[in-house]
């Protein structure tokens, strides 16, 4: 009888931000795809106040992998507990801890204990560099800690279709016909390697300048949940991250069809995009027109596209 040989590491880093805020991060995993570059997606399944058990949908070598987490939190340890459940995240850590201890008033260390498989030397190091990538990303979305409120940003927008929620669904997933149909689309090329994880690359055209705006983005698609989720990995200047989902609430006579979006703002890009002393709350204003707008036009075409299916057949 074999038994399979475990690896077990420790990374440390220091981090200015309050030990509170940094716990509090780790803590709320449901908003890590928008303050952690590599998570496309969590989903919470349950959660007692202590015990909580997560879905995770994370890009791994430009990959989507998918696994299961059990987490105890203990906030008054600053610590949290974490299994993975399944293995749908090759060479990945396993179970660990992740603590948080205070280094002064402002400053705080960061710590990651973990266990995972051994494997070969060169497969080590990659992951090990994986590790130390992920704590610098939690350290760099930690020490925005005091401009958060005003770099994020979370809106949705919302039409009522009277119409069949799969025709709505229909045209939201086919995002390689936009360029035809939504008038700020100029190029969509869409793959779908795994069934339901699409990788969308879109040409728009930006607001008032006309310049052609580049961006990529993650889906993750579950058509019996009425849901689309999607994370933005090559985003606008303006936005350092795009994260959202489109969803359907059906009711008797139709279905009413919500847009979301959670968007952290790039500072440093403000006056580059928008001109000679502009603020963030101007970079505000834009972002919200111009995302708001875009998911309007699109969220008006699919209950045209669904409203008027209904017709043709009556």
């Amino acid at each position: 009888m074999s038994s399979q040989r475990v690896h077990s590491a420790q990374h440390t880093v220091s981090v200015t931000a309050p030990a509170g805020v940094v716990y509090g991060l780790l803590a709320d995993a449901p908003r890590w795809p928008v303050l952690l570059p590599d998570f496309v997606h969590v989903e919470r399944v349950d959660f007692d106040g202590t015990e909580e058990r997560l879905r995770l949908w994370h890009l791994r070598h430009g990959q989507v992998c998918s696994a299961l987490a059990r987490r105890v939190l203990r906030p008054r340890e600053r610590r949290i507990e974490f299994e993975l459940q399944d293995a749908l995240l090759p060479g990945a850590p396993t179970s660990g801890t992740w603590s948080v201890a205070s280094d002064g008033a402002d400053r705080c260390l960061l710590t990651l204990r973990h266990e995972r498989p051994a494997e070969p030397r060169q497969t080590s190091e990659a992951l090990a560099s994986g590790v130390r990538a992920e704590l610098a990303a939690l350290r760099e979305a930690a020490e925005r800690w005091d401009r958060l409120d005003e770099l994020l940003l979370s809106f949705e927008e919302s039409v009522y279709v009277c119409g069949a929620p799969e025709l709505v669904y229909d045209f939201l997933y086919r995002i390689e016909d936009w360029a035809e149909l939504v008038p700020d689309v100029e190029w969509a090329e869409v793959t779908e390697d795994q069934p339901g994880v699409q990788t969308a690359v879109l040409h728009t055209c930006a607001p008032e300048t006309g310049e052609t705006l580049v961006s990529e983005a993650v889906r993750l698609c579950f058509p019996a949940a009425g849901r689309i989720v999607h994370k933005g990995t090559v985003t606008p200047d303006l936005l350092a991250a795009h994260y959202g989902e489109w969803y359907l609430e059906p009711d008797a006579t139709g279905v009413r069809v919500v847009s979301t979006h959670q968007v952290m703002l790039r500072e440093s890009a403000v006056e580059a995009v928008l001109g000679a002393g502009a603020l963030l709350v101007d970079a505000r204003r834009h972002a919200r027109e111009w995302l708001g707008r875009s998911s309007t036009e699109a969220l008006v075409l699919a209950r045209w596209h669904a409203e008027s299916a209904v017709r043709r057949l009556r």
